[in-house]
């Protein structure tokens, strides 16, 4: 069996986005894929996040909020930046040999209640023909 591919999913604070990502590729192809995240000011993961997961029937075990700091130095095959903003920040990133910018509004800020739903639904989605075209195609 081959090694698997490392991805890492960015986004600013660590509590919606990226950490929604992370837990959805562990739980859609944790075979072929080791998941990651982290943020460039973490701030905790958000409640809300985990309980779309849970609601999605997917595990938030293990989640918490990182720095992109943790990863220095490490290696990812695909580094998924999920927001504009950490974009910018492109100096502090660690290395990858295939960098992704996929922008996701950040739920936390829209104050409707099914917004994280939503945007794991989203995320869903984009993951899914991720490791299609990425894995299996």
């Amino acid at each position: 069996m081959s090694e698997k591919k490392r991805v890492l999913f960015i986004c600013m604070g660590n509590d919606v986005r990226s950490p929604m990502a992370e837990a959805l590729l562990r739980d859609m192809d944790s075979e072929h894929f080791e998941a990651f995240s982290a943020g460039i000011v973490p701030c905790g993961i958000d409640p809300r996040t985990r309980q779309a997961l849970e609601h999605a029937g997917v595990s938030a075990a293990g989640l918490r909020s990182k720095s992109i700091e943790e990863f220095s130095g490490q290696h990812f095959d695909y580094l998924i930046d999920l927001c504009d903003k950490a974009n910018h920040e492109e100096r502090r990133l660690p290395l990858s040999d295939d960098v992704l910018l996929w922008n996701f509004a950040n739920p936390a800020g829209s104050g409707r209640p099914e917004a994280f739903r939503q945007t794991l639904q989203e995320l869903h989605e984009r993951l899914m023909m991720f490791d299609m075209v990425k894995n299996r195609g």
